[in-house]
């Protein structure tokens, strides 16, 4: 059903029918495209908020990605038909409309492209998709080729659905000098303010040629007919129509007639883009289809970009599957977050966080503007806003718009990860000015005041206060009344308040560190003494004074996200330890990773907020939040339960079976933002992928498995070296590049050592005071690393 191509990390699917809503995405700094192995496709680009260029069948409201997103017959897609002249049969590439199962199919998800392979009617037909790496255009390319006996008299048509785009203005027509089908809109606007700017909106869709057609067809509706579209009238003709859109959806189809002798191929080539207007299509042929070598150099230039990502990481591991993911789909994904920012112009404060932190394995320049671009827009009391505003055109939207108390903590958290990792204490000193006031002080005392801020943002139980969500986005109306605290946010505090003290401890601020840890320590005292609910934390307290996350709640009992980081913070004794792992295993660990909470509500809680109104175990309401898995994977690599947080972090990545597979109905190129959860409520459901890839996940993952799972951390001093395989691994081999030196490890279990040993270019390295094998990194050196690990404790 799935094959993997080890060498470039191509994954192919091999059934249009298995796993209908498969895909694999493709971007740069422009646009996005996610492309279903049926052919349908949700595509974006910036103008410079986020805008289609092509559309449903109807009036469609502007809203972020949905997670699930549903297809149907007449939704946006890139589709060709191939009809046999001679006896009037046709299909479908690269599956749907036509829906005909073909001899044979491949759905070939790469990291620069997205391509078919169909054989049907002894054709095959190879249709690929790339994108350019400075213009918003989709470039496509269909091959046919004969493998009949004889001569075939074939009609190939394209049929790419632009829909409906305006209900002020919009048509369609053929430009024979561009050989290009231009559909024309206009944005509808109410206030007079708003013409300026959508005057110079890219508001015509263009679908461009390299051949001039034998006829055309612009009208989406006459095309159909009565045949539908997997059986189209206009394709019984001879003929299309050849005429405009005078304000009908239009639609960009074109007939080509072909003879093929045996064994003979012909090769199409096409542009499918936004533009402003035909002047701007006719740059867009020129640039790209004027010739093959302007193609196949324009094809080149974006896989070197999408190749930003690669040769960072490499692993060699007994687990086949799991090395494909991280040396090839994983570092991709987190770069798309962290170069593009999920195409949007106000990321929230705690995304835009951790998909730079993730960012600085692969670019630190980029983590570090980043977070300068996020610290120039803190407050002057030290509150981070809801989003960051990456331009100046740009507004707070949606989400953002809703006071959260949580971006603090993920500016302590990915700074000093930052500062791990690149060693540029340097940064500590780097004046900065605030959103409200344009005195500059250093990112030091930015962070200091965003502590400070956090400590005093908390109620006499010395609890953070949650007003309309931390972390959890829906969770709107615990503390909207100014009452409602959170335990989670309280015990993230406490971590961050940690984490800078080891910081200040760093830089030789120790009556500041001395300050963090108490104040940390108190925190953590108060979590324990108000959320403690005997066997595990509760999630928070309601306006009205209740806890909930508490195990008298018969929904939403028990909350992952409090656990994980009262194993971070250090809230969490000995003595509960044993007691809280028992019950996260039992109540919220499932086939397919951990569910954020459970049970799942079933109904309206008006003290937890719109979280409860989501259906059981989609999003928030006790989905496999990969998000919050994420964190809970981080705290059990921090404390040692290696195997755990192994086969968790397996579990996300790998499914352990086709009905595994089957379940999920996603090809493994992306960790989606969550599966679906409720696995005890509505088990049938269970496993099913959001299919959306913007996900905090993967700065994550790619953290734990630099840092924690093969075990190359970055600190102040250089590289700390301390591997943590799971116990069915006797082997690992790593390349790393870090610090501008290329790191090449090599991991064995050996018997007669009781503890680890390593060598560094054959000579031993020794252990620390602090129990710790750290290796000082000079840039644009080799370095080879042996390690011994005692083996594995045998199980009964």
């Amino acid at each position: 059903m799935i094959t993997y191509n080890q060498q470039n990390g191509a994954v192919s699917l091999h059934s249009p029918t298995s796993m209908p809503n498969a895909c694999g995405f493709l971007w740069n700094e422009n646009m996005m495209i996610q492309m279903n192995c049926r052919g349908y496709a949700v595509a974006q680009f910036m103008q410079p908020e986020p805008a289609k260029y092509a559309h449903g069948p109807a009036l469609e409201a502007k809203t972020f990605m949905q997670p699930e997103h549903a297809y149907f017959s007449h939704h946006p897609g890139r589709f060709f038909y191939i009809k046999d002249n001679q006896t009037g049969e046709i299909f479908s590439v690269p599956y749907a409309p036509v829906k005909q199962a073909h001899r044979k199919f491949e759905f070939i998800v790469d990291k620069h492209k997205i391509s078919w392979k169909v054989e049907h009617l002894n054709l095959t037909c190879h249709l690929n998709l790339s994108l350019t790496a400075e213009d918003t255009a989709e470039l496509w390319q269909l091959s046919v080729t004969n493998h009949a006996d004889s001569i075939r008299d074939l009609s190939i048509y394209s049929y790419f659905p632009v829909g409906y785009m305006s209900w002020m203005n919009q048509s369609a027509r053929f430009d024979d000098t561009l050989t290009s089908i231009l559909c024309e809109s206009v944005t509808p606007y109410q206030k007079v303010e708003q013409y300026p700017v959508q005057k110079d909106f890219k508001d015509t869709t263009v679908f461009i040629s390299d051949k001039k057609p034998t006829s055309y067809e612009t009208r989406q509706v006459i095309f159909e007919g009565e045949g539908g579209l997997n059986n189209p009238d206009a394709i019984k003709n001879e003929h299309l129509a050849s005429k405009p859109a005078h304000y009908q959806s239009p639609a960009a189809i074109m007939q080509f007639t072909q003879s093929l002798s045996p064994e003979e191929s012909s090769q199409f080539n096409f542009i499918f883009a936004p533009v402003k207007d035909a002047k701007e299509a006719k740059q867009l042929k020129q640039k790209y289809l004027s010739s093959e070598q302007k193609l196949n150099k324009a094809k080149q230039k974006y896989q070197q970009y999408i190749a930003t990502s690669d040769n960072k990481l490499e692993i060699s591991s007994p687990n086949n599957a799991l090395d494909n993911f991280i040396n090839h789909w994983l570092p991709r994904q987190v770069f798309y977050h962290g170069d593009v920012n999920r195409l949007s112009t106000d990321p929230q404060t705690r995304n835009y966080l951790q998909d730079a932190m993730g960012m600085m394995y692969i670019s630190p320049d980029k983590t570090k503007s980043a977070f300068i671009k996020a610290l120039s827009q803190q407050h002057k009391n030290g509150e981070m806003p809801d989003g960051v505003l990456l331009n100046a055109d740009s507004e707070l939207k949606y989400i953002n718009q809703i006071p959260h108390t949580d971006h603090c903590v993920w500016l302590v958290i990915c700074i000093e990860a930052y500062l791990n990792e690149t060693g540029d204490y340097d940064f500590l000193n780097q004046d900065i000015p605030f959103s409200d006031n344009q005195y500059s002080v250093s990112v030091l005392e930015h962070i200091n005041l965003a502590l400070d801020y956090l400590w005093s943002q908390r109620d006499s139980r010395g609890l953070n206060y949650i007003n309309q969500g931390d972390w959890c986005d829906p969770m709107n109306m615990v503390g909207y009344k100014g009452i409602g605290v959170s335990s989670w946010l309280s015990l993230a505090s406490a971590y961050s308040m940690k984490l800078w003290a080891d910081v200040s401890v760093a830089i030789g601020e120790n009556a500041q560190a001395d300050k963090w840890r108490q104040q940390a320590n108190t925190l953590n005292q108060d979590v324990n003494q108000h959320c403690w609910d005997g066997e595990w934390f509760a999630r928070g307290i309601t306006d009205a004074g209740n806890c909930f996350g508490v195990s008298a709640n018969t929904e939403g009992r028990i909350y992952l996200n409090p656990q994980s980081f009262s194993m971070l913070s250090g809230a969490i004794t000995e003595q509960q330890w044993p007691l809280m792992q028992a019950q996260i295993k039992q109540q919220l660990q499932s086939p397919f990773g951990m569910m954020m909470l459970a049970p799942s509500y079933t109904h309206m809680h008006e003290e937890v907020g719109r979280l409860t109104q989501k259906f059981p175990g989609t999003g928030e309401n006790g989905s496999v939040y990969n998000h919050a898995g994420a964190f809970y994977i981080f705290a059990l690599f921090e404390r040692g339960e290696t195997d755990t947080a192994f086969e968790l972090l397996n579990t996300m990545i790998n499914p352990s079976s086709d009905i595994d597979t089957l379940a999920r109905g996603q090809l493994p190129v992306f960790i989606p933002n969550y599966y679906r959860g409720a696995y005890f409520q509505y088990p049938e459901d269970a496993g099913k992928s959001s299919q959306l890839f913007n996900t905090g996940t993967v700065a994550w993952i790619y953290r734990i498995v630099i840092e924690q799972l093969i075990g190359l951390k970055g600190i102040k001093d250089g590289l700390k070296i301390q591997p943590q395989l799971p116990s069915a691994w006797d082997k690992l081999e790593v390349t790393r590049l870090f610090r501008q030196s290329t790191i090449k490890l090599n991991v064995k279990r050996e018997e007669h050592i009781s503890e680890q040993q390593v060598l560094v270019d054959g000579t031993p390295i020794h252990i620390n005071q602090q129990g710790e094998f750290i290796l000082a990194i000079k840039p644009k050196q080799n370095y080879c690393i042996e390690v011994a690990l005692p083996l594995a404790p045998s199980v009964n």
